[in-house]
């Protein structure tokens, strides 16, 4: 069964599927769909998760294995098959369409793949999938339903704003659905929920300045201490609220320690870094920073980050761009701010 995307939540609610697949190149859309059908799997005592990660060393033998396994508290089970491209070869196909032929009971297949070519989807492996699961291929939004994805978005957080409002936001995130939620995130965290002007939007969207959190971001994982305390002395000067650095900082640490507990797992680099929004522009730049910043570091950003939030909150004293350019150099030089607490 084919769905487009904003047809996947009825689908769940109405049951479950022995086998789901999406693919696109479309990476927060993915996500969501993903997290969706886990949600839905959880809330039906699907308790038990396996990831098999599709690499040139994977052996299609461990579907069939993990197929034919069973918990010894015959427990429901997901098996998550990451495809690091749109294309599963000869072997996998066969592996898929036996799998289709005989789904094991009380387990679901989930699949993620890249975009995948008009051949495959002509494919025995394709119509195996779609004959007792369902397809969601997931495509950028343009025009008009970029708009209306905005407006569902800004609903979704509890914002509401005017025709010019939402085209103001299409037009700064140029296609990107992974900054426009940033963007909507940032207007709820300023604003709170309720109906937001244009020219609020404009105020903290439109980068009319020279310095902004993206640009912070990049700083510190280039570890410029110098050019740190420039950048953040410029968002101050600027008048950028304090819960957006925090946010933004706090965003990339959570990051970095979920990406690092990946690749500790022995999953896929280049699959965890799509996974986790990292595109080739910053990969080098992430990596530096995982090998800068050990877990004991990265958990002491977070807990000074709380520290943080309550110096903005006022429920405890000291001036919080003081300790966000602490938490800054921590990030760039853990020896230069060894005391960070």
């Amino acid at each position: 069964m084919r769905l487009k995307v904003e047809q996947l939540d009825n689908a769940l609610q109405k049951g479950l599927v022995p086998v789901y697949f999406f693919s696109g190149d479309e990476p927060l859309q993915q996500g969501e769909l993903v997290d969706a059908v886990r949600k839905s799997a959880r809330q039906n005592a699907y308790t038990n998760r396996e990831v098999l990660v599709v690499d040139k060393s994977f052996n299609w033998n461990e579907l069939a294995f993990s197929a034919d396994s069973f918990s010894i508290f015959s427990d429901k089970r997901m098996i998550e098959l990451r495809l690091s491209s749109g294309s599963v070869g000869v072997d996998g196909a066969k592996a898929l369409i036996n799998y289709c032929n005989r789904p094991p009971e009380d387990t679901i297949l989930l699949i993620t793949a890249a975009k995948i070519d008009n051949k495959s989807t002509k494919s025995r492996w394709f119509e195996a999938i779609d004959k007792i699961g369902v397809i969601v291929q997931v495509w950028p939004l343009e025009g008009a339903d970029l708009l209306k994805w905005i407006q569902q978005r800004l609903q979704k957080r509890g914002l509401q704003t005017d025709t010019q409002g939402v085209q103001l936001l299409a037009a700064r995130i140029e296609g990107n659905l992974l900054a426009a939620a940033q963007e909507i995130e940032k207007l709820f965290i300023l604003h709170g929920a309720g109906f937001i002007a244009v020219e609020e939007i404009y105020d903290a969207v439109v980068d009319s300045s020279r310095y902004d959190v993206f640009k912070l971001m990049d700083t510190l994982l280039d570890a410029d201490v110098n050019k740190i305390i420039k950048v953040l002395s410029g968002l101050r000067a600027e008048g950028t609220a304090t819960p957006i650095v925090l946010w933004a900082l706090t965003r990339e640490t959570r990051s970095l320690i979920k990406i690092k507990q990946a690749l500790s797992q022995g999953q896929n680099s280049d699959l965890v870094f799509r996974n986790h929004q990292v595109w080739d522009k910053r990969k080098q730049r992430v990596i530096q920073a995982l090998k800068r910043l050990d877990d004991d570091q990265l958990n002491t950003l977070l807990v000074v980050s709380a520290k943080a939030d309550r110096q903005i909150k006022g429920q405890e004293s000291g001036d919080a761009w003081e300790t966000l350019l602490s938490l800054c150099v921590f990030f760039c030089n853990p020896v230069l701010c060894a005391d960070l607490s």
